[in-house]
């Protein structure tokens, strides 16, 4: 299962739509990069912004999920408060081939800062804005940018395509838009 290299991912992207709106080059001047790189396609987060905080002494249940354990937001940047946690989504849309698996990772930035995002796989098939989940594990408060790099994609191709797909499956987060809470 090979990595596939920036000749692909733009093809991918330009030919076929897998990456909307898709940025050709790194793009590093004054922002956190985003856009394509050697083996990898560095996201950027929209900005909205879903805080989770215990104004309203919610639990956290991924079996019954509450709106009231977040505030939303929107803004040109995040404050994430002490030891919190951040729902967001990329600014692009991902259409997912059917014999690749993607993996995202935390930017290294982000990371140096105790900022991190969670490791997700975007699996065969499946479209939509991924919806990244950003931890602040400092005692401090941590900033996110708004339109800048968050997390980086790469690209693993299989030997052939999988028998079954997240689109066959009609997996419960397909073509989600914006943020997208647990589900069942």
């Amino acid at each position: 299962m090979p990595i596939m290299p920036d000749t692909w991912i733009r093809r991918m992207a330009t030919d076929h739509g897998m990456i909307e709106p898709f940025v050709e080059k790194q793009n590093r001047s004054g922002v956190i990069s985003f856009g394509l790189s050697s083996y990898g396609y560095d996201a950027r987060v929209a900005n909205e912004f879903k805080i989770f905080t215990d104004v309203d002494n919610a639990v956290v249940d991924p079996k019954n999920f509450s709106d009231t354990s977040f505030v939303t937001r929107h803004g040109d940047c995040c404050t994430i408060p002490p030891h919190s946690f951040v729902l967001a989504h990329t600014v692009e849309y991902f259409r997912i081939p059917r014999d690749t698996l993607v993996v995202c990772l935390g930017k290294s930035t982000y990371a140096r800062c105790g900022i991190i995002v969670n490791v997700t796989p975007l699996e065969p098939e499946w479209e939509g804005q991924v919806t990244i989940e950003i931890s602040n594990t400092t005692p401090l408060p941590a900033r996110i940018y708004a339109n800048e790099g968050i997390c980086q994609f790469l690209f693993f191709q299989g030997a052939s395509p999988c028998e079954v797909s997240y689109a066959d499956r009609k997996g419960k987060y397909m073509g989600q838009v914006g943020v997208a809470p647990p589900r069942m």
